[in-house]
């Protein structure tokens, strides 16, 4: 059910996301504050990124707006060849839900749903028949270890196994872009270990992962880390 990509050592790589001098700005007059001061940026499809900051540098502000949750102020943002200004409120959310998957620190599964049901969730948005839904929802969950766990609800699964659960849920509209925030924030290290090592193997099947981490340990699984400061790109280096 992955979407097959090059990966980022193929050559040419093509671009899926693209900044340019973008800006974001909250409030108004002398109210106002810009949390975002002209950032450029360019990732390539199948690369795997950790993007890191200390807490009101712009990275949280940076992530919503690569996952199409918040738009630029000023600035261009191009995401899989698709200029986001053109875009209308539909439009917007089609592409969010069809190009980016999700994986929460928060997990963000909804307790009173089976763990299936969580899973076939963005496909029911999506106008995806049943048998479809439960077929895709099914094949992801085996991808994760979890197939025994189908007819369980979230609070009867411990946490690495809720994390499983969101990260095959990220997976069922075959994204390009996997965005996750930080995705081992709620978990031991021998969990946050497993949840690393399998977005590893997902961004080896093409997949473009995007970290957003305060956990240098972390972000070392990233082939690029990229550092936010003041609103600022003040790193980006390969690992």
């Amino acid at each position: 059910m992955y979407r097959k990509q090059k990966s980022s050592n193929t050559s040419p790589m093509k671009k899926i996301i693209c900044l340019t001098d973008v800006r974001k700005t909250y409030g108004i007059n002398e109210s106002a504050y810009e949390a975002l001061k002209g950032i450029n940026l360019r990732i390539n499809a199948g690369e795997m990124v950790a993007v890191m900051g200390p807490s009101g540098s712009g990275k949280s502000t940076l992530m919503n707006i690569l996952g199409l949750l918040d738009t630029p102020s000023s600035g261009k943002y191009q995401i899989d060849g698709r200029d986001t200004k053109s875009l209308d409120d539909d439009q917007m959310s089609e592409l969010r839900n069809r190009t980016v998957g999700f994986i929460f620190q928060s997990f963000n599964l909804l307790p009173r749903i089976t763990v299936l049901e969580n899973i076939e969730r963005p496909m029911v948005y999506a106008g995806i028949t049943p048998r479809e839904r439960h077929a895709s929802a099914l094949t992801n969950l085996e991808k994760v270890d979890l197939l025994n766990k189908a007819s369980r609800f979230p609070p009867q699964l411990s946490g690495g196994q809720i994390q499983r659960v969101a990260i095959a849920r990220a997976l069922v509209m075959n994204p390009a872009i996997i965005l996750a925030d930080e995705p081992t924030g709620n978990l031991d290290s021998v969990t946050s270990t497993q949840v690393m090592e399998l977005l590893c193997h997902i961004n080896k099947q093409g997949n473009t992962v995007i970290i957003v981490t305060h956990s240098n340990e972390i972000a070392s699984y990233a082939k690029r880390i990229i550092v936010i400061r003041d609103g600022l790109i003040s790193e980006d280096k390969k690992t």
